[in-house]
């Protein structure tokens, strides 16, 4: 076998085990044997890429990418042992921005070696050269949006940002503007390219992204997230047949559109467009919150809340992001365990957006141990609260929030939300009667069956297993 045929069978076994990866990651039994395929398939990936520049570049060149290739898996691994699940999403964002920056930084190479050159001293002439002026223009665009955007939606997760959305005049027309102008200046750049054509469409891009996200909400961010895995998958792509990699091709169209289905689920679960997202209007639908006095709020000790859970039939516990914050899932596992040790059926229920990441909640709850099988998901639980004694909102807000169906001018309207209030208590842990990411006032707090139990939640979860 020649060596050329040896990295295309490599290309071929790696795209098969990012494909074995995706489905593995669809269900929590398999999601660690989907992360074994997807690092696998990226050490092969790895090998090939090494395997092909060593025919096509100097021991010079080789040597290079190892320096980058350990510098980068050196802060890699020291970043991924320090962050926190909390910060995750966050993490996340920032690794879009660096495939958004890879592409961009290809685009211009790849203008460099072959148009600023005149195409005459390569091997890229006629119909292919507009081709890859195509590919490069279009590569640089959707990389410096992926670059920008993914910049705000890290400042808007770490708090670096306020998480308000952005609400320029005429904001929607500012965004179909800015395509529109690309379109045009795409067309300019193939039939005549040119360096000034090209840092026009840079700009172009930086500045859009910048728009799209900071037009967006802090609530949705969970949406913006999987929206810009899925730029950051075609910016892949467009770098790919620009380096002429099959593999990065279909690496880059696999991440690209796993990322834009897994934004038009969370869209659904949220009653919202996807064209609103990619216009950069999504969480804006809705009114201003109006406020209104909700009358007073009930709290409750531990001791009460430890004896109204060993009462009960059934416990269903919605758990969101200050959970996680407050690193509860570990005595939110006790407490299940000691529970059902007394017969008390627990069950958990994930709002699609919980969290800031897809699967946020799943995935900790998972760390901690629980079984798969009484962690449901929103629409699998949301008929059983009129049947429920307890429910036990630990960190939700926005997503447990009644005036998604009950206040027409809620931001939130029309947001499918976890019904808690049908239950027959709600118990509410609560660091202080603040608004959730959302910015909206939750009616559900001052409703006549909820108590609120304020601290942090590992703290009031401790507290009620000592009760037990």
């Amino acid at each position: 076998m020649t060596a050329e045929n040896a990295v295309r069978a490599a290309s071929i076994v790696a795209a098969l085990l990012f494909i074995l990866s995706l489905a593995g990651l669809s269900r929590h039994e398999t999601a660690k044997a989907g992360n074994a395929f997807g690092i696998a398939g990226m050490a092969i990936a790895l090998a090939a890429t090494i395997g092909l520049a060593s025919r096509r570049s100097s021991a010079t060149g080789i040597a290079l990418i190892v320096v980058a290739m350990v510098i980068g898996a050196a802060i890699g691994i020291w970043r991924a042992r320090r962050v926190e699940m909390t910060g995750m999403p966050e993490l996340i964002a920032v690794l879009h921005s660096f495939v958004g920056l890879a592409a961009v930084l290809v685009g211009w190479n790849g203008y460099l070696s072959v148009e600023a050159r005149g195409g005459e001293q390569t091997e890229v002439a006629g119909a292919l050269l507009r081709i890859h002026s195509a590919e490069v223009f279009i590569g640089v665009f959707i990389g410096g949006v992926t670059l920008t955007g993914s910049i705000v939606a890290f400042g808007k997760l770490s708090g670096r940002i306020r998480s308000n959305p952005l609400m320029l005049p005429g904001r929607t027309l500012l965004n179909l503007t800015a395509l529109a102008a690309f379109a045009v200046l795409t067309v300019l750049f193939v039939l005549r390219p040119g360096r000034g054509l090209l840092i026009a469409v840079t700009v172009l891009a930086l500045a859009l992204g910048w728009h799209l996200v900071a037009s967006i909400g802090g609530g949705d961010m969970p949406v913006v997230v999987s929206m810009l895995n899925s730029y950051s998958g075609w910016a892949a792509a467009a770098s790919g047949f620009l380096l002429d990699n099959d593999l990065l091709i279909v690496t880059g169209a696999l991440v690209g559109s796993s990322g834009a289905y897994l934004s038009y689920i969370m869209c659904r679960a949220m009653n919202r467009s996807f064209l609103s997202v990619i216009a950069g209007g999504f969480g804006n639908e809705g009114g201003a919150a109006v406020d209104r006095d909700y009358g007073d709020h009930s709290e409750i000790s531990p001791e009460d809340a430890a004896t109204l859970l060993l009462d009960a039939d059934s416990v269903v516990i919605t758990p969101g992001y200050g959970m996680a914050v407050a690193q509860a899932q570990y005595p939110v596992a006790e407490l299940t365990r000691k529970l059902r040790e007394h017969g008390v059926t627990v069950r958990f229920g994930i709002h699609p957006v919980a969290g800031r990441l897809p699967g946020h909640m799943n995935v900790l709850l998972a760390e901690a141990k629980l079984p798969y099988d009484i962690v449901l998901e929103m629409d699998e639980i949301n008929d059983d609260f009129p049947d429920t004694s307890v429910v036990l909102v630990i960190g939700a807000n926005d997503t447990v929030n009644p005036a998604a169906i009950d206040d027409p001018g809620s931001p939130i309207a029309g947001m499918p939300v976890l019904h808690v209030w049908e239950a027959e208590h709600v118990i509410v842990f609560k660091r202080s009667m603040s608004t959730g990411y959302a910015g909206v006032q939750n009616p559900l707090f001052f409703r006549d069956n909820t108590t609120m139990l304020f601290g942090d939640a590992k703290e009031r979860v401790e507290d009620i297993l000592r009760a037990l």
